[in-house]
Order: C-alpha cells, then structure tokens, then sequence
C-alpha cells in the first residue's frame, strides 16, 4: 500500500527503521515503531529510547528484584516480544487448523462439527426443538466445511494476520477477528436464521475489510485490497454452499472495528477504545437476540 500522500507522512513509519510501515506506537514518546523495535511493558509496548530511559531509572531496590526475580525466563520473553511474530495468528492457524484436520477424521468428524457449528435455532430454543447453545456464535468460526474450505481460509488468515498483527498488537488483532466472527454469525441469524454454518469466513472477511478502512486512513493505495475483497464477495453468490450472509457481517463488523481502532489511535484514548469494542459486541447480541425471532415469526 503505496501512495505518494502515505510516503510522505513519517508518522506512518518507524522512526527507527523508516522503511518499515507500521500501525502501534510507543506507548510513552507516541512515536510509530516497527515489530523490531517493540518491548512489552506495564503500558503497552514501547520503544528502545523509552526501555533504556526506563532502566536508567530504576532504583537500587528495583534493579536487586529484577536481578532476583528477572531470570533467563524474562529474558526469553522479552526477546520474543521483541521479535514482533505474529504469534496469535500462529496460534490461530495451529487451533483452526488442527480442528478442522480433526473433523476429517470418519467416526469422529461428524461429531466435532457438531458439537461447533452455528444455526439459529440454538439461539431460540422457544421456538424450535433444539438446546439454548449461544457460544455456536463463536465457535463456529473454528470448524469447517471440507480441506479446501479449511486452507483456503488459512491460507487468508496467515496473509493477512501477518500484515494486521503487527500493525495493530496482538491484543488488537485479536479482537478484531473475534468481533468480526461474530459479526458474521449474527448477520447469518438475522437474514438466514435457519442455515447451518461453520467457517472463519466472516473473521477473514472482517480482517479485509480492516485492512481497507486502515490502509486508506494511512494514505495507503488499497484499490487492489478493494478488488480482492468484491471479488470474495462476488464468489458467494457465484457458487453454492458459501453463506455468503456471514462475509458481509463479518466486513462490515470488521470494518467498524478498524474505524474504531484508527479514530482512538492515541493512549489517552484507549479507555474509549474499549468502551467502544464493548459496545459493538453489545449491539450484535441485542441485534441476533431480537431481530430474527421477529423475522421468524412475520
């Protein structure tokens, strides 16, 4: 994502390595930092000037607890944060991936599919014969339809998680994908309430749209993410089977999600950050507690 406006504004560059895009700042100077030069600590991440002023700091009783109680094992830890890898995506590809692996499994498959996949009438059980199961929302998100249906949404999650994550911090991007889930199991509900799903479609449509509403926000060129995010979505209506209902929640989920995130970018503003995920999350289990029964029963 290249424009001659995004090259031109440092603050959408590390100030260390002014090569390297990046959307998390130091949580102390405000300034942009790559994944390279980001260490974890009590406010968020922050920048090598900002650690060593930190240390400098420290009084004799600090130094002894961290000579004591520090180790190897910080140590280790520090240094992996400080690599920036995008271990919840790692983490992410290893659940979904093993989960879906297992549902290919004969005698067990159909069982794990079960237990995950999400359809509207676990939401109501007053009005239809099955059990009151809301976390299918969710959990959906892991299971999938068959081995193309599982690497194809891998194969997105490890492209996009791999420019999201560091962009946003884990915890972030974390979020981001979950609500986006969400998002798309709750549109499924509201204009498909008694379609059976599973996939991570909807969380890999909202980091699309994510990666749009941000990429244009730092000035980026996104008309290319613009194509491949129309022509996914075209897909669902080209071919049978796709629930094309959870993509557009999960774009749109995950496109008000990166708003929020670009519009509370600064530290001060972070408790309205959360305030405003929470919200969301708030107004799609209102939306998916509501709104079908009535489509349901018109």
């Amino acid at each position: 994502m290249t424009s001659s406006e995004f090259a031109s504004n440092s603050d959408n560059f590390c100030y260390r390595h002014p090569d390297r895009q990046s959307f998390v700042l130091c949580q102390r100077c405000m300034r942009t930092i790559c994944p390279e030069c980001q260490t974890q600590a009590a406010v968020g991440v922050i920048c090598p000037e900002c650690m060593a002023a930190e240390r400098k700091n420290r009084t004799p009783a600090q130094k002894r607890a961290q000579r004591r109680w520090g180790g190897r094992s910080s140590g280790t830890i520090a240094a992996a944060t400080r690599g920036g890898k995008p271990v919840v995506t790692y983490a992410l590809l290893i659940i979904t991936s093993f989960i879906g692996l297992v549902q290919l499994i004969p005698g067990i498959g159909d069982a794990v599919t079960d237990a995950l996949y999400f359809r509207g009438p676990f939401l109501y059980p007053a009005l239809f014969p099955f059990p009151f199961e809301p976390w299918r929302l969710l959990t959906t998100v892991f299971a999938h339809g068959g081995f193309i249906h599982l690497a194809l949404n891998m194969l997105g999650l490890w492209m996009l998680g791999q420019i999201l994550e560091p962009m946003l911090g884990r915890a972030r991007y974390l979020a981001l994908y979950l609500i986006s889930g969400l998002g798309g199991s709750v549109m499924v509900a509201v204009l498909a309430p008694t379609t059976a799903t599973v996939g991570a479609s909807g969380a890999i449509f909202g980091l699309m749209a994510a990666l749009l509403i941000i990429g244009r926000h730092i000035g980026g060129n996104v008309t290319g993410i613009l194509i491949i995010l129309g022509i996914n979505f075209a897909i669902g209506f080209v071919f049978g089977g796709i629930a094309w209902q959870a993509h557009l929640g999960g774009a749109i989920v995950g496109a008000l999600v990166a708003l929020i995130y670009t519009r509370t970018r600064r530290r001060e503003q972070r408790t309205w950050q959360i305030l405003l995920l929470a919200a969301t999350v708030v107004v799609l289990i209102v939306v998916v507690a509501f709104v079908p029964p009535l489509v349901l029963l018109a």
